[in-house]
């Protein structure tokens, strides 16, 4: 796919040769330590920080991830790329971290296709050596806050008919039996946002011998006709903290979907607020939109 964000383990072992790349492994502590790329910056926050889209909650996140990624080397100059264990073991939190990242205005970044088990499979080198980065100051800009909105922005959202409103959680919480991967009752209210439609985050991805891979571009837009979503159609994801639907929305965007943004509160907080409306219980048949040419 032209202008991918994803980049083979060949390809990253290509890059790194030539210098000027920051890898950036969102594992859980205990699995860096075990083995991770050599020079790989452990940041897990990627994947457990909850945010709120309040405007407080807001500043906070880009305070935090602009010093933390500012800690790992990012400067603006160097590549940043991101990975997990594999596409489909860390809830799409490589992802995450490539949303993160642009919302943060960050010039360059990838995500390792196919995580650190892809990485092992075509025979790359790995270690346990920490990496020891030098310090530099993140260009913390504006220049990609429109691919998150806030809970302002989610109610605009889902009051316009004109956009579909995405929903990539697990089945489970779809139909309203569980609140969140955290446990069944870990959010006060469970359902869905209303009129959203749904794609479970798997079905972007097939198996192949060393892992989840994104499928094609094809097989992706076949997937979103189903619940009549087009490369024209604006698009707003959401799941439970923005994970899942960060690997969907990579995965909308390398198969050319136009205007895909992701509500990073997502179910976390939208179900805390007993005044916003949800849909509960059973979901029933999926209306087909009309396609967008």
């Amino acid at each position: 796919m032209s202008g991918s964000v994803l980049i083979s383990p060949n390809e990253l072992s290509a890059l790194t040769s030539l210098g000027g790349v920051v890898l950036i492994d969102t594992r859980a502590p205990e699995a860096y330590a075990a083995g991770h790329l050599p020079g790989a910056v452990n940041i897990h926050d990627i994947f457990t920080y909850l945010a709120t889209s309040t405007p407080e909650g807001v500043a906070a996140m880009r305070e935090k991830f602009a010093a933390v990624f500012g800690a790992a080397g990012l400067s603006g100059a160097e590549t940043a790329v991101v990975y997990e264990q594999s596409m489909n073991t860390g809830f799409g939190q490589s992802c995450r971290g490539y949303v993160l990242l642009s919302y943060l205005g960050y010039p360059k970044i990838k995500i390792l296709h196919g995580g650190y088990a892809g990485w092992v499979a075509a025979d790359l080198p790995v270690t346990t050596d920490p990496a020891m980065p030098t310090p530099k100051t993140f260009p913390l800009s504006s220049a990609g806050a429109g691919i998150l909105l806030d809970l302002e922005g989610m109610k605009s959202a889902v009051a316009d008919k004109t956009v579909a409103i995405l929903d990539t959680r697990d089945v489970d919480e779809w139909i309203g039996e569980s609140s969140s991967p955290y446990g069944k009752d870990f959010c006060p209210r469970k359902g869905r946002i209303p009129r959203a439609v749904w794609i479970e985050w798997y079905r972007m991805m097939k198996p192949t011998a060393v892992g989840p891979m994104f499928k094609s571009k094809a097989e992706i837009l076949a997937e979103c006709a189903t619940v009549g979503i087009s490369v024209k159609t604006p698009v707003v994801l959401y799941c439970f903290k923005g994970a899942r639907a960060s690997n969907t929305l990579v995965a909308l965007k390398e198969a050319g979907i136009e205007n895909v943004r992701l509500y990073f509160g997502s179910w976390n907080e939208w179900s805390r607020d007993p005044a916003l409306p949800i849909e509960a219980g059973f979901p029933g048949p999926v209306p087909m939109a009309a396609a967008a040419e």
